[in-house]
This record gives structure tokens, sequence and C-alpha cells, in this order.
């Protein structure tokens, strides 16, 4: 798949689940749990012990189904070893141009955080594919991703940081082009005790709130 076509299923899908987990198998049930709620995105962090043979084992579990990326990518030698391990796209909480370089050269896409204004327009400019605007509650949400879109309509923001079931649909219509969600969808403390339908129930939820969303604008 092409960095544009992964980046146009992940705009399709609309939730990216960051998936934040003390185990690799926590994450795989929490992966499959959100996956049978209809979501087909997730972005692996690096802070998941040995995280890229998640990502591996996800890629031989799930196959086509879902598209699988790496998140908390702080550098250049981490990005390699998850797209060597299959990451299909790298996320990073802040800028690093070396890690979006690394990314583009194995063909892969780079989606960079950033806060201000001066730091959206240098991941930009940096050929970031979508720029993460991280944490985007701090500053206003999604009345401050509006006011991002504003100046810069042509940049793809996906906002997370305070991204919920009651505030999806805001950041969506203020320009969002998918919305990254933690602990609100990718709830480990339900998956420890058994409970990971609760995940699957969330997910449904966010994929409704996308499509009540996207049909309203």
């Amino acid at each position: 798949m092409t960095r544009a076509e992964v980046c146009q299923q992940i705009e399709t899908v609309g939730i990216v689940p960051v998936i934040r987990a003390p185990s690799a198998e926590l994450a795989l049930q929490a992966c499959e749990a959100i996956l049978a709620g209809g979501i087909s995105v997730f972005e692996i962090t690096m802070t998941i012990p040995d995280a890229p043979a998640v990502i591996r084992a996800l890629r031989s579990r799930l196959g086509e189904r879902a598209l699988i990326g790496a998140g908390t990518v702080l550098d250049a030698a981490d990005a390699r070893a998850c797209i060597e391990a299959g990451a299909e796209f790298i996320v990073s909480p802040g800028f690093d141009p070396a890690t979006i370089a690394a990314a583009h050269e194995a063909g892969i896409a780079a989606m960079p955080g950033a806060l201000t204004p001066t730091e959206v327009i240098a991941a930009w400019k940096a050929g970031a594919d979508v720029v993460k605007i991280f944490p985007c509650s701090a500053l206003g949400g999604a009345s401050y991703l509006r006011a991002l879109k504003g100046p810069l309509p042509q940049v793809k923001l996906m906002p997370t940081g305070g991204v919920n079931i009651n505030t999806a649909r805001d950041f969506l219509a203020a320009g969002a082009v998918a919305l990254g969600v933690g602990s609100e969808l990718v709830d480990i403390a339900a998956v420890k005790d058994g409970r990971a339908n609760v995940l699957t129930e969330r997910a449904s939820e966010f994929v409704a709130a996308v499509a009540a969303a996207r049909k309203k604008s």
C-alpha cells in the first residue's frame, strides 16, 4: 500500500486507537476487541514491551483486515525497527525530521506530532503526511484545531489528547481528518478484567459518531 493509500484508509476509518499496554498479549487482545467493533486501524506505541514484535504479531494475526502502525516513535532507528516489523505508518508525539525521512525512505507514511502553528508548519514542510496535534486538549481542543485550520487549510491534522465520544464530532467538524483516541477507547483495565467487550462496544460508538459527524457536514 502506498503512503497515499494508507492515509486515505486512515481518513476513511476516522479513528486511530492509541494502544498502550503493559504486555504484548494485552495489546493484542485490545486490538482484536476494537476490530470487532468496526475500527481497523491501530497505533502500537513503543511504550509496549517489545513493540516491534507486537506489530509483527498483529500483521500476522490480522492480515489484511487491519492497518497497523507504530506510535511514540522518537527517532529514525526506532522507525526503521518498526517498519522492518511491518508497521505501515509511523506516528510521533513530536517533530523529528530524521524520523520523517526514515519513514519516507521506506515508502511509509509519517505522522509527526506538533502543537504550535510554527511546529505544524515545520512538520508539514518536512513532508509530514498528516500532522498529529498533541496534546490538543491542552490548548482548547476542537476550537484550537479550528483556529489552526484557518490559515493552514492544506495541512491534514489528526488531534490526539482530549478526544472522546463527546468531543469526536466537534473535532471532525473543526477539520480533523482522523482522531487519535487513547484510554477513552483503549481501556486496558477492562481487558485485564476479562471485559474486552467494553472496547468492542466503545469502538462501535466511535464508528457511529464519525458517521454521524460526516453525514451532518
